[in-house]
């Protein structure tokens, strides 16, 4: 075997304050640096920039929006630099990146390429052409893969219903989150006056980023509808995003009692002091903040999403109800807040369902054992 390491260059789009963020910084970090050399290639004006490997090389035109002259500057850029490290791997996150990413690895002449589905660029929610689209994107990009992670067996049906990649290419790997970190200890009645609340409120607790994805306009319809019936409830919407300054705005009167604090660094505490967890995302793979709120043994309460339904067994470990029916959702946080036991039994499973397979050092573990496999298959080994 080559006793040299191996050469693992990540290109993501940029490093926001995510779960696919997250778990690549963390991979970057932590691949065993006896047998592996990371390299993180990605936009700048990050959260995460600041935490990023020296190994990290900004692509100053691989932005988020779809803008046809810097995306070619940006394939052409990420082309040359991966032509100048010579990796034996190129592993992919997030939709532009990960498309942009391939191609370029392609045209390199890299020989393992890997991309990791952390949700899709398409969905039902756009236009027919717009989806499309990006659906032939995917599918160009998949045919120069030679594996396609999914963090979720959703993603991997939605993946295969839309013929993108060959599904003997699939491989399912845990997004990951540090288990040992949850539940956390935590001062709950201090924790809600840290947030300006009282410390007796029932906390009703969401994280995630302020943009159509995450739906946060359905959170707050429900936060009004339980707030009629339940004065002590207090919603806190943990992130940041454009659509933050839309829901400062239409909050209102509810205010002193839905709270927006921004991007947390204790989220473990928050998770702690909370009653219940509201997710009403339409479109996930799998989301980190969903792994965090039932290893911590607090109730979710969601919408029927692709990848949260590879975690919550409705009635079993947390509550499921239809898309877009906020109504419903308040119904069942309603429940929720006025049955004490209802939210133990259902914590408790939510706490035992989140296994080692989560773990993201093992999630680490298993991108390192494919890596090494896909070489070996490949004669590079």
């Amino acid at each position: 075997m080559n006793l040299e390491r191996i050469k693992v260059v990540h290109i993501v789009t940029r490093l926001d304050l995510g779960g696919a963020q997250q778990n690549t910084l963390h991979t970057v970090r932590t691949l065993d640096a006896q047998r592996f050399e990371a390299v993180l290639l990605c936009g700048p004006g990050g959260v995460l920039d600041a935490e990023a490997s020296p190994r990290r090389v900004f692509v100053e035109s691989l932005v988020r929006e779809i803008s046809p002259w810097r995306d070619l500057r940006a394939f052409l850029e990420l082309r040359r630099l991966l032509l100048k490290e010579k990796p034996a791997v190129v592993h992919t996150h997030s939709s532009k990146a990960g498309i942009l990413g391939r191609l370029a690895a392609w045209a390199a002449g890299v020989p393992v390429i890997v991309h990791t589905f952390h949700g899709f660029g398409f969905h039902e929610g756009q236009g027919l052409a717009v989806r499309w689209l990006y659906v032939l994107a995917e599918r160009l990009a998949a045919a120069v893969s030679t594996a396609l992670v999914f963090v979720s067996r959703e993603n991997q049906r939605y993946a295969k219903g839309y013929g993108v990649g060959k599904p003997e290419r699939y491989e399912l790997i845990r997004s990951g989150v540090t288990l040992s970190d949850f539940p956390a200890r935590c001062d709950a009645a201090e924790k809600k006056r840290s947030l300006g609340l009282e410390a007796s409120a029932r906390l009703v607790l969401s994280v995630g980023n302020f943009k159509p994805q995450k739906n946060p306009e359905d959170f707050l319809a429900a936060a009004r509808l339980v707030a009629r019936a339940r004065p002590d409830a207090a919603f806190v919407f943990v992130g940041d995003g454009p659509l933050r300054g839309k829901l400062e705005a239409e909050a209102g009167e509810l205010k002193p009692r839905f709270v927006m604090p921004g991007w947390r660094r204790d989220v473990a505490e928050l998770l702690a002091a909370a009653d219940v967890f509201v997710l009403t995302s339409l479109w996930e793979g799998l989301p980190r903040a969903l792994v965090e709120a039932m290893k911590s043994g607090v109730v979710p309460v969601c919408y029927a999403t692709d990848g949260v339904k590879d975690l919550v067994r409705s009635g079993e470990n947390g509550i499921l109800v239809p898309q877009r029916d906020a109504a419903a959702l308040a119904q069942r946080v309603k429940d929720l807040l006025g049955d004490e036991a209802l939210r133990r039994r259902l914590g408790a499973a939510a706490a035992a369902s989140i296994g080692p397979e989560f773990d993201i050092d093992g999630m680490v573990r298993r991108q390192e054992e494919l890596y090494l496999r896909l070489l070996g298959a490949a004669g590079r080994l």
